[in-house]
């Protein structure tokens, strides 16, 4: 019962608005950024305008890509609704749209999975039900009975939590032979930097990539404690810096650097942000009646709410333990998990629709189908075989193909595959064999049995 009501006075504690008004600001205008840059690049029409076929995820095969350049829309109602989040106008349906709409794409097609997207995709949602608008907000303007110079103490602290997460468990996943013992894969990917003048052979030694590998191992296993101790705060922010603009600089992970840097801004004290809120009235000559606000209401729903989503984001990165084998190589739990940068595997997959009666096949050409990108990925993840192998089945049912010489109508094709995949720069060994009929082999949560055993 103490621990309980410490708790409850814990998160409930009015504290200063400010850090969740600049993450509010700065946040938003990382996804107004975000959003028309994918536009500017042509990334909308190469990604689900163009390709044939979209690698869905499980149980969301209903999730469609919009008719042609009606694709552009998600992406326009993005850019409206971060211009609202960064306003505070109409501020939770801005948040509630652009993580509808930014959800609704990434589920397109998880080809472009990446951790970030994952994280923003959380975010977002957070921010639905945080009363980051209670401050430097059209909204607090239009309505000052939302103004507000205080906010309960979980509104900040679910968001440090939130980024916790992302690199605690960054860190565990680091803790493996690949990483530490054989600084995989950063030692394969530091060789394209070995022929650049004067630093290039820093770059080729082996050296570099143990110190990176041990140093980002160390640096995601304890950044979230050092930013929340006043005494290594600013030390603990300038490696933040320094970490993720290093690896903005070496590897081509998007915005995601950028995004932790000032997402970590939320750890600084609420004296640091009020301090920035200063400048921007100043600048634009806002001013503001805030009044401090108590907050009893809804206590019980709150704290379960947050439990749930706390106990959520605890397991599902372990979901992996559930699974034998190598979590690298069959890929059972990979995925939102913040298994960051720790993977590079290469493949080659050969596909083969199969007449069952006659045992004639064809070999079918990928980049008939699939977008380079899709092929790369498809030739090292399980679940892509299987999908693009029921999407061949489809493709070639009852259709008439010719084997050597004899025109053979098909009624229910089968679809074989044979893949090799090299992982974190090992010779390159069998993943699938041919012998299977992917028709047969249902995409579900089962361990993939059907894969070549890791050694």
């Amino acid at each position: 019962m103490f621990l309980l009501k410490n708790t409850g006075k814990f998160l409930f504690r009015p504290v200063n608005s400010a850090p969740l008004v600049i993450f509010r600001i700065i946040f938003g205008a990382l996804l107004l950024f975000g959003a028309l840059r994918f536009i500017s690049k042509g990334w909308v029409a190469d990604l689900y305008i163009d390709p044939q076929f979209h690698f869905t995820y499980l149980g969301f095969d209903w999730v469609k890509p919009l008719p042609g350049n009606w694709m552009y829309l998600p992406f326009v109602g993005m850019v409206f609704a971060s211009v609202g989040i960064i306003l505070g106008a109409f501020y939770r349906f801005s948040a509630a749209l652009f993580f509808i709409l930014f959800t609704y794409v990434e589920l397109l097609d998880k080809t472009y999975y990446l951790n970030h997207y994952y994280f923003v995709s959380l975010v977002a949602f957070l921010l639905i039900f945080l009363p980051a608008h209670s401050s430097l907000s059209l909204d607090a303007r239009r309505n000052p009975g939302i103004a507000s110079l205080t906010v309960p103490n979980w509104t900040i602290w679910i968001l440090r939590f939130q980024l916790g997460v992302v690199y605690v468990y960054a860190g565990l996943a680091k803790i493996n032979p690949d990483w530490l013992f054989e600084a995989q894969p950063l030692r394969t990917w530091l060789q394209a930097y070995r022929d650049l003048p004067l630093v290039g052979s820093w770059f080729a030694s082996s050296f570099l990539a143990f110190a990176f590998s041990w140093f980002g191992c160390v640096y995601d296993l304890t950044i979230p404690f050092f930013l929340s101790n006043s005494k290594t705060r600013r030390f603990a922010y300038a490696a933040v810096v320094v970490f993720h603009v290093v690896t903005w600089l070496l590897f081509p992970i998007g915005v995601f650097p950028w995004v932790m840097i000032f997402s970590t801004l939320i750890f600084f004290p609420a004296g640091f942000h009020q301090k920035l809120i200063l400048r921007i009235r100043n600048v634009l000559n806002i001013r503001e009646n805030l009044v401090k606000r108590s907050f009893q209401k809804r206590r019980s729903l709150v704290k379960s709410l947050l439990i749930a989503y706390i106990v959520f984001q605890l397991l599902v990165p372990l979901r992996f333990l559930l699974y034998p084998g190598s979590i690298f190589w069959s890929e059972e739990g990979f995925r939102f998990s913040w298994r960051v940068m720790l993977m590079h595997k290469e493949g080659l997959a050969t596909f083969y629709v199969k007449d069952r009666e006659t045992g004639g096949e064809i070999e079918i050409d990928n980049r008939m189908f699939l977008t380079e990108s899709q092929t790369d990925q498809m030739a090292t993840q399980p679940d892509f075989l299987l999908q693009y192998a029921s999407y061949l089945h489809q493709r070639y049912k009852d259709t008439v193909l010719v084997f050597s010489g004899k025109k053979v109508h098909l009624q229910n094709p089968g679809i074989h595959a044979e893949s090799y995949v090299s992982l974190n720069g090992r010779p390159s060994r069998k993943f699938l064999d041919k012998k299977h009929d992917l028709t047969q082999i249902h995409y579900n949560f089962a361990a993939r049995k059907w894969l070549e055993p890791y050694q």
